[in-house]
């Protein structure tokens, strides 16, 4: 009986937290980079990693989007499974520990890490990476 008690407790707070206003939004500036970076650029093939040498221009758009700027004719975009609670801010940043290869892949855990403090404040794990390309490139 106690198991249901808790169950059913533990369901109800869930479905209550689940409703607290709406997610994190994009400002006005970083949907202009956003529409910026993509101006031109046609979606391709979803990527399960990205080279490392592709992934060193990284643009947080908001918690749940990620930019990495390939020159001017390629940007890759990340949409994380889970959000990256607070990375839009500014005063986070994204450190990964890749396990097997060292570039950013699919399932691989990135932490938050609060730049100022240096402690982690929490994670995401990163999903497909989408090339959007200008054709003719």
């Amino acid at each position: 009986m106690r198991v249901i008690s808790a169950l059913v407790a533990s369901s109800l707070l869930a479905s209550c937290s689940a409703g607290f206003g709406p997610g994190p939004t994009r400002t006005a500036a970083k949907q202009h980079e956003y529409e910026q970076l993509l101006l031109g650029k046609v979606p391709g093939k979803p990527m399960s990693c990205l080279p490392r040498y592709r992934a060193t221009d990284m643009r947080p758009i908001d918690d749940n989007t990620i930019l990495f700027r390939d020159g001017a004719s390629r940007t890759y975009v990340n949409h994380p499974q889970g959000s990256c609670n607070g990375l839009a801010s500014g005063h986070y940043t994204l450190v990964t520990r890749q396990v097997g290869s060292s570039d950013p892949c699919r399932g691989d855990i990135a932490q938050v890490v609060d730049l100022t403090s240096g402690m982690m404040v929490g994670s995401c794990v990163w999903g497909d990476f989408i090339p959007y390309t200008r054709p003719g490139s």
